[in-house]
């Protein structure tokens, strides 16, 4: 049966890809974003489904729609976009989760918070299973979106203990796919950038720091799954690769599947950066018969081939600090 889906952050990276999925299951989507990351042409072929409806919105102002379920996804979530306004970037995580909690208790919607791996900061537990209560800087630069989402966990629960809200969490670990944003510093995204290019592919430290990287398909499917568990499950939920790479691992595949001629550069690491990423999916294999099946090698032709014509279009929108690679 048809649903009436509410995506915040639906213009994003990941939340275009889910309204796409989510239309094509035959569902009627509202997307809302204030493109603060995100951009409409991200969502621009979905625009004349009748089905989707766009709306451009802040989710720390109220919203008031009619709505069956509700993928928060609004924040920005790459270390360059969410220092640049720390305090709104607080604010995003927690007020925004507020609003949207809100909403699905008056509408009795079912609501499924994107949470992220960073709320295990630098983990000194290893792989990261869900019940590490993780090793965070509550003071430093990634602070506000780190204690944010760390914060927008414990409302959710709180809400699911007080009010009896059918709510989800998943914690999703490093993602990759097309519709990357060229410009907000993360790895794989700044990588490919720097080898189509031709110039020198920056790694921080000595690139012995490990990451773990999931398809946006991937990602996609485990969410829809999450949606549709029953009210007894709430997670948090670890969605990632388990599959572990070295970041310098990953800028010599990335050389190698572009041809480039660029070269591998060193810089110190940025405070507060994690050593190693890596998820244990136990969870998502037992609850949602779930894990990625898109090899890094596959995704990474994907994201070069997207990217490759948004630079020939002259698409790649330029953001102040974006020559940093972040992980």
């Amino acid at each position: 049966m048809s649903k009436r889906i509410l995506v915040t952050g639906g213009a994003g990276f990941i939340g275009s890809h889910l309204c796409q999925r989510l239309l094509d299951a035959g569902n009627d989507v509202l997307c809302v974003d204030n493109y603060f990351t995100g951009a409409r042409r991200n969502i621009l072929h979905l625009l004349d489904n009748h089905s989707f409806e766009l709306m451009r919105h802040d989710v720390t102002f109220p919203l008031y729609v009619e709505v069956d379920e509700i993928y928060n996804l609004a924040c920005p979530a790459s270390p360059i976009h969410y220092q640049f306004d720390p305090v709104q970037t607080t604010k995003t995580s927690v007020i925004g989760v507020i609003n949207m909690l809100g909403l699905a208790k008056r509408v009795k919607a079912k609501i499924l918070q994107a949470s992220t791996s960073e709320v295990y900061g630098d983990p000194i537990v290893h792989p990261q299973t869900e019940d590490y209560w993780g090793n965070v800087n509550p003071i430093g630069f990634r602070s506000c979106y780190d204690e944010g989402k760390r914060c927008a966990e414990t409302l959710v629960f709180d809400y699911v203990r007080q009010h009896k809200l059918a709510a989800k969490v998943v914690r999703i670990f490093n993602t990759y796919g097309p519709r990357m944003h060229p410009n907000d510093g993360r790895v794989v995204s700044n990588f490919v950038v720097q080898a189509l290019g031709g110039a020198d592919i920056t790694l921080y430290g000595d690139g012995s720091q490990t990451r773990s990287f999931c398809y946006v398909d991937d990602l996609v499917e485990a969410m829809i799954r999450m949606m549709a568990t029953g009210r007894e499950t709430t997670g948090p939920i670890n969605i990632g690769n388990p599959v572990e790479f070295t970041i310098k691992e990953l800028a010599e595949r990335i050389v190698e599947l572009t041809g480039s001629k660029s070269k591998l550069v060193f810089r110190p690491l940025p405070a507060d950066d994690p050593r190693q990423r890596q998820p244990d999916i136990s969870k998502a294999r037992e609850v949602l018969k779930w894990e990625p099946t898109v090899r890094l090698r596959d995704g990474l032709i994907k994201t070069i081939e997207y990217f490759d014509d948004l630079l020939h279009r002259g698409d790649a929108p330029h953001k102040a600090g974006a020559n940093r690679a972040v992980l």
